[in-house]
């Protein structure tokens, strides 16, 4: 089956150092973009974190601090790999929550301008836990019949994803081939940022989602406390909730101009 697609959609997994989206980095990125047409196009890279891989997340994806020694860094494939996805939307498993996310922070790390403007996303695994509750392994044992015998490799999973949403899409009436009711059904509740500091209300405006202006408009409080938009900016949050925050601001500032 072939996907039913409006503009191409790049499936993508990453290796990392840790599985914290402020602070820890890639190590290996696997993209599968699919084109309308149903051409393909893959590339993986290795890239060196320029931070440690601790051991036991080397036990998992089988990526040491050696393998990844000579490797280029995030910043100097930036551009290639964003060059690969501008043009599409973006699928993969656990993607919403992860790989976005960590992909985000370290586009901006290297001052590329990423977002998903004019772009929707399909996290497969979002729809597997609402159909079956399992895992990608189990996802692709379940829907494809097929042993994913190198998991936690990042091509492997990348084509295994591919593979799952289109067993689902076959198995399933109730799924439409359609890219944003895919990626509507998949994604969980909406946030104006990829961390979920930053939430929306029933108007759709932004609202905090934490501390002490929790529910709150993020307008309102950057405007009656302006100190907080500062002490936010030099805090330990991610780049892209930072960039948001920005935004707003910017936003509330050029409305009072008009």
């Amino acid at each position: 089956m072939n996907l039913n697609l409006t503009k191409p959609i790049c499936f993508f997994d990453l290796e990392t150092t840790g599985i914290n989206i402020t602070n820890d980095r890639i190590v290996e990125i696997s993209i599968l973009k699919v084109y309308p047409d149903g051409k393909e196009e893959s590339k993986t890279w290795m890239v060196n974190p320029t931070i440690p891989i601790p051991k036991e997340v080397t036990a998992i994806h089988g990526i040491s601090d050696a393998d990844v020694a000579d490797k280029p860094t995030f910043k100097e494939l930036a551009k290639e790999i964003y060059n690969m996805i501008k043009d599409s939307d973006l699928g993969g498993f656990n993607s919403d929550r992860f790989d976005i996310p960590l992909l985000a922070e370290e586009m901006l790390r290297a001052e590329v301008d990423f977002d998903m403007k004019n772009r929707v996303s399909i996290d497969v695994q979002t729809i597997f836990h609402k159909m079956e509750q399992r895992t990608l392994s189990a996802a692709y044992k379940f829907y494809c019949d097929k042993n994913l015998d190198d998991a936690h490799s990042a091509e492997a999973d990348t084509n295994a994803t591919f593979e799952v949403l289109k067993a689902q899409l076959a198995k399933y009436d109730e799924l439409e081939n359609d890219t944003k009711f895919l990626a509507e059904f998949s994604s969980r509740k909406k946030f104006a940022d990829f961390a979920g500091f930053i939430t929306y209300n029933k108007k759709g405006e932004e609202c905090f989602s934490f501390g002490k202006h929790k529910g709150k408009r993020v307008e309102d409080v950057l405007n009656d406390e302006p100190g907080y938009f500062g002490w936010l900016l030099n805090a330990d949050f991610p780049l892209y909730t930072k960039k948001v925050l920005t935004a707003i601001k910017l936003r509330a500032f050029n409305n009072k101009l008009d």
